[in-house]
């Protein structure tokens, strides 16, 4: 079955000003990717006592992704601002300018073992970007006069569902209140458009094709709700089960869905499975360690190879599309 998505017919003798002018912030979720399985392994070696080098490899390579993403994100910016603009008042792409923040955040958790110093600088950037994309993108629901149900989608979790990984490794860097702040941020607002999105999946005409794979982030804001929630309150309560258990059945309920996934042409938002199905293999070795339980300990292994093998075929996959000519085209 040919997987390809339609391409314009002019899109591989495209100049390179006009494919920079295309080139998508969604590109930064790359950078969650690769991070959130840096992440894993690195959780893994911790908890398991497998070889900690994979982590530190996937760290470099994310870090590599973030730079060379940034260099053409920046790029675009200065030689066509109007299109940075357009993107920036898209209902839904605007949406994705905080996977550049939460990318710097999740480098910071990633560094944060061999590189405090180094890691403390990123987090204190990410964490201020962070407070300021929720900031703009919030105001822009509230004053818009354009939106409308059919552009909800549940990447509109992305700006405000990203302050929950500042916790994570925050009380590290700064007092326990700025942790608590960025928390409750993240958890309050989820619950919010939790409901709303849950309203549009429900009641109105299913998502576009091309947004399809952003289901999977249904799966981020629980698991990282978990694992932010535990290292504030030092162990494992109620709470932090009805966290990590909701977070266990969207998995289920995404997974018994599975071939509508795959059927799905590739896209650069097929990215949105990458991070969420991270956070939930580091939530499960999380729970594994704080309730120790076997059956938890076996799960966060089968869930890291998953991920892992699922973040490799999009690796591939995005690889093959910039060497077709499928990335940077317009839409």
């Amino acid at each position: 079955m040919n997987t390809a998505k339609p391409i314009p017919s002019d899109a591989h003798s495209m100049n390179p000003p006009a494919r920079l002018a295309n080139f998508p912030i969604a590109l930064f979720s790359t950078v969650m990717g690769t991070a959130g399985l840096a992440i894993a392994w690195q959780k893994a070696a911790h908890s398991l006592g497998w070889p900690d080098a994979a982590g530190g490899l996937l760290a470099l390579l994310a870090s590599f992704i973030f730079v060379i993403t940034t260099l053409f994100y920046a790029a675009k910016l200065l030689r066509h601002p109007s299109a940075v603009t357009a993107e920036r008042l898209h209902p839904v792409k605007m949406n994705f300018f905080p996977t550049f923040s939460i990318g710097i955040l999740l480098l910071a958790i990633a560094w944060s073992p061999v590189a405090p110093r180094a890691a403390a600088a990123l987090w204190m950037t990410g964490a201020a970007l962070q407070l300021g994309f929720t900031l703009m993108i919030m105001s822009s629901w509230i004053h818009h006069t354009q939106f409308e149900v059919q552009h909800l989608n549940p990447a509109w979790f992305i700006p405000v569902v990203g302050n929950i990984i500042v916790p994570v490794v925050g009380m590290r860097y700064a007092p326990a209140e700025i942790s608590w702040f960025f928390f409750s941020i993240g958890l309050v607002f989820w619950m919010i458009l939790f409901a709303v999105v849950m309203y549009r999946l429900f009641f109105h005409a299913p998502l576009a094709l091309r947004l399809t794979p952003t289901l999977f982030i249904l799966l981020a804001p629980p698991s990282v709700g978990f694992i932010a929630y535990t290292n504030l309150v030092g162990g494992l309560d109620a709470f932090a089960r009805i966290l990590y258990h909701t977070a266990l059945f969207l998995a289920l309920l995404l997974g018994s869905n599975a071939m509508r996934f795959f059927r799905v042409p590739f896209f650069v938002s097929a990215w949105a499975y990458s991070f969420p199905l991270a956070a939930l293999t580091i939530a499960t070795m999380r729970m594994a360690e704080l309730s120790g339980a076997g059956f938890f300990h076996l799960l966060g292994v089968a869930l890291l190879i998953l991920t892992s093998l699922v973040i490799a075929a999009l690796a591939m996959r995005t690889i093959k599309a910039i060497g077709r000519g499928e990335l940077c085209v317009p839409e």
